[in-house]
């Protein structure tokens, strides 16, 4: 395996994660814009040797998306990094204490769209490679990449997935994956993720014929056969669960019929569903199974069903060993190894590595007032910085 030189960084302690994150924060990427955020890190990498490229890609109906691939080393083993710089919308910015851009520290406290999900693990790997190469005098056997799109919190059409179809052509697929995502309910070092649970949406439409509620025999009542579909779906659990995955789950999300009258019986109602189902399932199973329940209640109905996540589990090994090892030196705890939650990035990843998840906490993602403790950030440094060591052992 080829060994890397670069030069240290100044002072052998690597970039401050709270400035890089702080930086990070002030650049306003609200999918799919950039912001400068991409830049940013760029400038943060290339400082500690990194070669960077840009990949932006594009496609029919969807916003153009920039996203960046850093490496460091050309040998094995090769470990990656991946994460996203784009941010939900902040909302009502009145509601925010603070300017979520701001990243104003406050009591402790860093506030802004994005300290949490997931600017602030991306300034924790930053420091964390920088102090190790600062530490091995730049050489160690093997590399290291960062895998950062600008597409996670949109369509994920133009992030992720198609950087992983760049990189398979380039023969930049990593041996192995962590992706940042924040994983921890409460406390640092609760939770790794080791796997997802899928997920699929179905939009039932039934017809019927209109009519007078006085004359049901001269109609067909659309609405009734819609509740008896969906009593049908609810009738019996979907499972009991796996070894490392809760029960699947069915949640109605919305009934629509749009019938202002009261004496008028219906031709059409509408629901959506969304199923988050365990490594039991996929969706073509559900899918036939939600059919077979319709067929039996009966009548004309459409079912169209999407899905965009399946299923799967990086099982325990190498990977999460040295994961849950380095969360226990810095943190004390042992943590969990989890699926719950909902879908990542990592849905694209596991296709072509073994990937796990850690990052921050998730307790104000996506809320006013996003937040990250200092400490965290820290902490979440000194562990990707541990789990560097133990990858790449001296």
């Amino acid at each position: 395996m080829a060994a890397v030189s670069v030069n240290p960084h100044d002072g052998g302690v690597g970039p401050d994660p709270v400035a890089v994150t702080q930086a990070l924060v002030r650049c306003p990427s609200v999918t799919p814009e950039d912001a400068g955020a991409l830049d940013t890190l760029s400038d943060a990498l290339t400082a500690l040797g990194f070669a960077c490229i840009r990949l932006p890609f594009a496609q029919a109906g969807t916003a153009p998306v920039d996203n960046l691939f850093a490496r460091i080393g050309d040998g094995r083993p090769h470990i990656c990094f991946a994460g996203h710089t784009d941010v939900v919308p902040a909302g009502d910015r009145l509601a925010w204490s603070r300017d979520p851009f701001g990243a104003d520290i406050v009591d402790g406290v860093m506030i802004g769209r994005g300290t949490a999900d997931m600017k602030g693990a991306i300034g924790a790997f930053v420091a964390a490679a920088g102090r190790f190469l600062a530490a091995r005098r730049g050489r160690f056997d093997g590399s290291i990449s960062l895998l950062i799109t600008g597409d996670e919190e949109g369509p994920a059409i133009n992030g992720t997935a198609k950087m992983l179809e760049t990189l398979a052509k380039r023969g930049d697929i990593p041996d192995a994956c962590v992706v940042g995502e924040p994983t921890n309910p409460d406390t640092l070092g609760e939770m790794i993720k080791i796997g997802r649970r899928g997920s699929l949406v179905g939009d039932l439409t039934v017809h019927g014929t209109q009519g007078h509620t006085a004359y049901p025999n001269l109609a067909d009542n659309a609405a009734h056969r819609l509740v008896r579909m969906l009593a049908a779906l609810l009738a019996e659990p979907l499972d009991g669960g796996t070894g490392y995955f809760i029960p699947s789950n069915l949640e109605i999300t919305t009934i629509d019929i749009g019938n202002p009258a009261g004496n008028v019986i219906p031709a059409r109602a509408a629901a959506r569903f969304n199923i988050r189902f365990n490594d039991l399932h996929s969706a073509a199973s559900l899918e036939s199974g939600c059919l077979d329940l319709f067929d039996a209640v009966g009548g004309p109905y459409e079912l169209a069903v999407q899905s965009n996540s399946a299923a799967f589990l990086t099982p325990p090994g190498p990977l999460s060993d040295r994961m849950v090892h380095a969360v226990r030196s810095v943190t004390g705890r042992t943590p969990a190894l989890s699926t719950t939650g909902g879908t990542s990035d990592a849905r694209f990843i596991k296709d072509h590595c073994p990937v796990v998840e850690f990052g921050l906490i998730n307790a104000t993602i996506h809320k006013v007032d996003e937040q990250a403790r200092v400490k965290d950030i820290q902490d979440l440094a000194a562990i990707y910085h541990q789990f560097l060591i133990d990858w790449f052992p001296a």
